[in-house]
């Protein structure tokens, strides 16, 4: 339960924004809370759906329609908050996707093929599901941040991710010990391990949350893809692993995708 122990330190990360700025946030309303709630459950089922979907035989399938959020935020971002979608966007959008298509593909052999013909698939719908959870937490959380009544972006951010991680806590943990009160007792025992988990969890979730106050949920999620760029750049500097035709074109999309996004 990430969630229980990322708490504290999105508790610590608010309070720390609230002294630098000096600021504190207007009482919240129930356009905020709405918000938040829909994230923090669109995000658990989104993570419930990609957990089953590796349970599945062709779980690469899954895993790969599950990248789609990318695409999918673009679009609930326009109809839930009004985010335009320039040409560049949708360029960036569609340049990434597809780059991260052929970094991680169904079928090494014809990728795009076998992403396009199988998306009838369970394991397929499952991956849609997913990333349409991601999709939709994403842009719930960025609305949650513009509802609040503050100038500081910063205190927006951190007020959204404490709200969040507390409802997450509430619910998974709830129903945990409705369901398996065995599995609550483990996790409180492996605490040493789980703050650190926690710690990092929440230190990753303050970025993106700080991102979605700046900016538009495709322009970020577009932007986070660099991180497999990166990921790459590791393992051929320290396991010297040598990179495909088709990996070389995915990263050449990743990276376009996401200097339009950076220099637009």
């Amino acid at each position: 339960m990430r969630f229980l122990y990322g708490l504290p330190f999105a508790g610590l990360w608010l309070l720390g924004v609230q002294l630098a700025t000096g600021q504190q946030i207007a009482a919240s309303g129930a356009p905020f809370f709405a918000w938040v709630l829909a994230g923090g459950i669109a995000q658990i089922a989104a993570t419930a759906f990609l957990l089953r979907t590796m349970e599945e035989r062709n779980f690469a399938l899954g895993v790969a329609y599950s990248k789609t959020e990318v695409i999918q935020v673009a679009v609930f971002g326009l109809a839930f908050l009004g985010d335009a979608i320039s040409a560049r966007t949708a360029l960036a959008v569609a340049s990434g996707t597809l780059g991260v298509l052929l970094l991680s593909p169904a079928d090494r052999e014809r990728p795009l093929r076998a992403f396009v013909a199988g998306w009838t698939s369970r394991p397929a719908l499952l991956g849609l599901a997913s990333g349409t959870g991601f999709a939709i937490s994403a842009v719930a959380y960025r609305g949650a941040a513009l509802s609040l009544a503050t100038p500081s972006f910063m205190l927006a951010a951190a007020h959204t991710l404490f709200a969040a991680q507390l409802v997450q806590t509430v619910l998974l943990g709830g129903w945990l010990l409705v369901r398996s009160r065995a599995v609550v007792a483990r996790v409180l025992r492996a605490w040493r391990l789980s703050l650190f988990a926690g710690f990092m969890g929440a230190a990753a979730s303050a970025g993106w949350f700080t991102a979605f106050a700046l900016e538009p949920v495709a322009h970020v999620r577009t932007l986070g893809l660099v991180e497999l760029i990166f990921s790459y750049a590791v393992s051929r500097r320290i396991f010297k692993e040598r990179l495909s035709a088709r990996e070389i074109l995915g990263i050449a999309l990743l990276a376009v995708g996401v200097v339009v996004v950076t220099l637009r």
